[in-house]
Formats: structure tokens, sequence, C-alpha cells
């Protein structure tokens, strides 16, 4: 079995983005359909976690098996359920209208396939699905307080103006804010916090 380079960073007790959920998910989670959510990057399982005690059937991809089972380990700490599924984006095969909403936090992949990879998501939303999206912009480059250092893995609103055709967006905005996750997303950040719904 093959080791990704997330399967070494989550190899510790720690977990290092914490366990409590990303601030805007939690801030935005009330407008979210009860139902079946596909969290794409889902990693340790904060946030899938946390969308779980909130009664939704939560379907948690990440490439990292060793991120899922520390998902699992928190989940059953927390008395509930993730479906957990380990599996690159690239190759992940995603029904229509099969989920009530699509959360991907802190999700970065190359620009080329999160356009396609959003494009099956959006597809993949039942009308009325919500779409929930917080990520660094390239300006996060600056700030060095998380995040790639990759510009290709970043990415601003226009692009997911363009990439998430067929939402109607309630919350489109680049912002500055201070990021508390763990020990790896610490400080102020340039992030691009997106809610939209399937027309």
């Amino acid at each position: 079995m093959s080791r990704t380079d997330w399967d070494v960073r989550y190899d510790t007790p720690e977990y290092v983005y914490g366990t409590t959920p990303n601030a805007f998910l939690a801030a935005v989670a009330p407008r979210m359909p009860r139902g079946r959510v596909l969290s794409l990057g889902e990693g340790e399982g904060r946030n899938g976690v946390f969308l779980a005690e909130r009664g939704h059937t939560v379907i948690a991809v990440d490439r990292s098996r060793v991120g899922l089972r520390k998902a699992g380990r928190l989940a059953r700490a927390r008395g509930v359920r993730l479906a957990a599924v380990v599996a690159d984006l690239a190759d992940f095969p995603v029904a229509a209208e099969a989920v009530d909403a699509v959360v991907a936090i802190f999700c970065h992949v190359p620009g080329a396939l999160r356009a396609r990879v959003y494009a099956a998501a959006v597809a993949a939303l039942r009308p009325g699905g919500a779409f929930v999206v917080e990520a660094y912009t390239p300006r996060q480059l600056d700030f060095g307080t998380g995040g790639p250092p990759v510009a290709d893995l970043l990415v601003t609103l226009a692009d997911l103006e363009r990439e998430l055709d067929g939402l109607t967006f309630e919350i489109a905005r680049e912002v500055e804010r201070d990021v508390v996750e763990g020990r790896l997303h610490r400080g102020r950040s340039a992030v691009v916090q997106l809610l939209g719904f399937r027309r």
C-alpha cells in the first residue's frame, strides 16, 4: 500500500487541523438542506463529524487512508457515523442528483482538476442543494499561515463563479480573516468563501 504525502502528514496522534469544524462551514450549516452530504478532501474528519452531529448522512472522500481512519475515530468518539471513501478526486465517480449538499473546505487541487471535480459535484446536487466552499486565494502566498505554497492550487472568486455554473450564490466573497484550525492553519489569511444553491 503506497502512502501519500497526506498519509505522512496525518500520521500522528494529533489532529493537525483540529477537531472543531471550519468556522465558515459552521456559520452556514443552518442554511444547508438536511440529507446526504458529500465532503471533498475531508481529511481527519472535523467537518464531516460536525455535519453528522447535525443529522446529515456524510460521505467523506479523501485520498489519505490515514486521515480517514482518524476521521472514523473522531466520529466514534462523538457517537456518529461517516461513510469514508478512500479515493483520489480525479477518479471518484459522482452520480447525478445524488446528494443534498457538497462541502469543499480547504480542498486544494490543481486548477484543471478542480474545474472538472466541481462541475461533477454541481451535477451531483439535487435541485436546491447547497455547495459550500472555503479555500485560500493566491494572496495567501503573502501570508504563509497555511495552505499550499503553489499558485495553481489556490483559487479566486472569479474562478469559482466560472466553475460552479448552475448555482445561485448567496455568499460569494474574498476576505481576510484569522484562521485558527489546528497547528497548520493559524493566523491572518486570505480566503474565498462561497455558499451556492443548485437551480
